[in-house]
């Protein structure tokens, strides 16, 4: 009967080092993986040397993008395993949740705006 018990704990703990450890892990990975596949032309980067550019090209063959830096404009060329973060900001397709919110947010401060110029010139009316 102590046999079980052993064989349950361990098994119990494994599945605990499973969900604490491994998973959140692997779906870091799996995100990073995409966030390098998704890259284009003009996204601001940082690499995991702290190097900060734009990308300016793509090579697919050689799984490498090249960077330009600072007001110099050197020109760099990366593997793109090397991206730790892309800065650029990226508009929501249209249609989507996100796009749609976006979309409400933007007719709600347009129409703050026009009720502002139309109090500014019935007072200026007076």
């Amino acid at each position: 009967m102590q046999g079980w018990v052993m064989i349950l704990i361990y098994a119990a703990l494994f599945g605990v080092l499973y969900l604490v450890l491994i998973r959140p892990n692997s779906k870091k990975k799996k995100e990073e993986q995409a966030m390098r596949e998704n890259i284009s032309i003009g996204d601001d980067i940082t690499t995991i040397g702290g190097i900060v550019g734009r990308i300016v090209a793509i090579k697919e063959d050689e799984d490498a993008f090249i960077i330009e830096t600072g007001s110099d404009r050197v020109k760099m060329k990366f593997k793109k395993w090397a991206i730790s973060s892309v800065e650029t900001v990226k508009e929501p397709a249209p249609g989507t949740a996100k796009a749609s919110k976006l979309e409400q947010l933007q007719a709600a401060r347009e129409a703050r705006r026009k009720e502002k110029e139309e109090r500014k010139a019935a007072k200026n009316n007076e």
